[in-house]
């Protein structure tokens, strides 16, 4: 379908909508599947990525860089920040050729946390014990049913830190900017565009037809022709979609991923 609407006429600009928080793994493969047939697509000369997104996932957020900057090795990347884009989003953001955000936009928050519910207390209020079998000392480090062990934390430390470092490395790369000045960036914050411009976070300031316009410029293109393109959604998103059923799907499948084991996020 994708390439149906890509080919109806040459050399053209997509623009591609990225909203909403990093995770989903139906919503990640959806959203890297369209890039490749962007990357792939010899028509689409420029791509325009309308972000508006807090974070989420760190493996998720990789994945969609990675696919980004491969559409990027083919032909200029612009993104636009129309509202958010922090923690993954950022990090989706610097795998572009450049980035615009509205003046109001939000960026950065450059840093990782892992978070899960600790259940014990609740379960002995209630009368409820878990017991666990494991081989490994430390299968169960990320369990919900206890407190972690100082070496534990240590190791949880390290995994964080290690993302952590490549997180700057990224971001130190794709703005070409000192490693130790991200760092200095990367508490954790988030910036005002105006801010993040002057940081070099960001390369300008304007909205979505400066963008385009951007994107245009750097491919070379006599005329603007622009196809505004959305992730495929499968047939179960579309059939919950506007729902009582697909919010409380939603709902239920972050629950699931809180309780499942230990979130890394980029958020």
């Amino acid at each position: 379908m994708l390439d149906k609407i890509l080919n109806i006429n040459p050399e053209r600009i997509a623009v591609a909508e990225f909203f909403g928080a990093i995770g989903s793994p139906e919503k990640t493969t959806s959203f890297v599947r369209m890039l490749k047939a962007i990357e792939e697509n010899k028509r689409v000369k420029a791509l325009v990525i309308d972000i508006d997104s807090p974070g989420g996932g760190a493996g998720a957020s990789e994945q969609i860089h990675a696919s980004i900057k491969k559409v990027a090795k083919e032909k200029p990347v612009v993104a636009f920040v129309r509202g958010t884009a922090a923690s993954g989003g950022y990090m989706a953001a610097c795998a572009c050729t450049k980035i615009i955000s509205l003046p109001m936009g939000i960026v950065g928050s450059i840093g990782v946390i892992s978070m899960r519910p600790m259940l014990y207390d609740m379960l002995e209020k209630i009368g409820v014990r878990m017991d666990v079998t494991k081989a490994g000392r430390l299968k169960d480090m990320f369990s919900n049913f206890r407190e972690p062990t100082d070496e534990e934390r240590g190791k949880e430390q390290a995994l964080l830190d290690t993302i952590y470092d490549r997180f700057v490395d990224m971001v130190a790369n794709a703005r070409d900017l000192p490693n130790e000045k991200v760092r200095e960036l990367a508490t954790g914050e988030i910036y005002i565009a105006e801010q993040a411009k002057n940081l070099g976070l960001i390369d300008d300031l304007g909205d979505l037809d400066n963008a385009i316009d951007l994107a245009q410029s750097l491919a070379g293109l006599s005329e603007r022709k622009v196809t505004y393109i959305k992730p495929h959604k499968s047939l179960r998103e579309r059939l919950l979609s506007g729902t009582s059923t697909g919010v409380v799907d939603s709902f239920a499948w972050a629950i699931e991923n809180r309780l499942a084991g230990p979130k890394i996020e980029l958020r």
